[in-house]
């Protein structure tokens, strides 16, 4: 990732954001006015079970029986087995699977699989005798030639909410638990769309990860950028294609679009290790942002804001963003 310049002045800092100000005077950033938004389809397409399923992203899935045991090298599946009613064979995010917004303390039950994340142990795997692992495109990949040996890997990675409703119906397809899918998809679809319509796109708002050295932001061509997109102005687009660097931002860059509200995810390794907010606190060009004067910069749960990727899972960001998003 790249440095942020958080050593550049003060000035030029605030130069740059009249400059982005003035280009923009017709639509004011951190706005509070909602502005009308498409609404949120509410229909939920009927759903058979089926053993052969086509993903969002193309991928043809075949198998021989309806998973009993399945392995949760993502998020996504963490989350779609608990939406189903399915209590995971083992899983390699643990503290996201015993989140109350999941199985809760059921989860300390539910085996975890050894390694790190992307590099899972694939003896501890394979002792789990899994019928279906699950894990995470572009992390996970190297592991389809060992794990193909004892069970079929489905790579997953949805980049809208609208992808993580179709995975969930791809599993409820292949389990069999079709009734519980679309009730599911049903709920969620609710949710999201009778809050759009209460609440329209309000706000600025950006979502933000890393280090003071290398701010991340998940930006609005990711899943929780697009899905944040709904309910308050993102201005927060990929800058470019490559994955490495698309989704970095500076301090003067987050200044520049005048976010009034922060959300924060910050990822730590230690006990000792500090938050992003803190570690940016005695940065001049940061204490210039709007929602860090008025105080609306939210540390939040970094397992379900930042693994989470299954309805329930954005759900709860839904419910927490608004909850923290200052009045109108």
């Amino acid at each position: 990732m790249e440095n942020p310049a958080v050593r550049r002045t003060f000035g030029a800092a605030l130069a740059a954001l009249a400059l982005t100000l003035s280009a923009c005077a017709t639509e004011p950033a951190g706005s509070s006015t909602a502005a009308p938004v498409v609404p949120v389809d509410r229909a939920v397409a009927p759903l058979e079970p089926s053993l052969r399923i086509t993903d969002p992203h193309g991928q043809e899935l075949t198998l021989t029986a309806p998973p009993q045991r399945i392995v949760c090298l993502s998020g996504l599946c963490d989350d779609l087995t608990t939406e189903l009613g399915i209590v995971p064979a083992g899983t390699s995010n643990p503290r996201l699977l015993s989140h109350p917004v999941l199985l809760g303390d059921a989860g300390a039950a539910v085996p975890v699989v050894r390694g790190s994340f992307g590099s899972e142990d694939v003896e501890s795997i394979a002792a789990l005798k899994p019928d279906l692992v699950i894990g995470l495109s572009g992390v996970h990949d190297g592991l389809a030639s060992t794990v193909g040996q004892f069970a079929p890997l489905w790579l997953t990675e949805p980049k809208t909410w609208q992808e993580s409703v179709g995975y969930l119906r791809n599993l409820g397809a292949l389990t069999g638990r079709v009734e519980e899918a679309t009730r599911a998809e049903e709920r969620f679809r609710a949710m999201l769309a009778d809050t759009v319509e209460k609440r329209g796109q309000r706000g600025t708002a950006v979502l933000m990860y890393g280090s003071v050295d290398a701010i991340g932001v998940d930006n609005a061509d990711s899943l929780k950028g697009d899905l944040l997109a709904h309910l308050f102005r993102y201005p927060f687009p990929a800058k470019n294609s490559d994955v490495d660097t698309a989704s970095n931002y500076s301090v003067e860059e987050l200044l520049a679009q005048q976010p009034d509200v922060v959300f924060v995810y910050s990822l730590l390794f230690s006990t000792d290790a500090v938050p992003l907010s803190r570690q940016l606190a005695d940065n001049p060009v940061w204490r210039e942002i709007p929602a860090v004067k008025t105080g609306a910069v939210h540390e939040m749960n970094a397992d379900l804001w930042g693994k989470g990727r299954g309805t329930r899972s954005l759900a709860a960001i839904v419910r927490e963003a608004v909850d923290k998003a200052p009045a109108a």
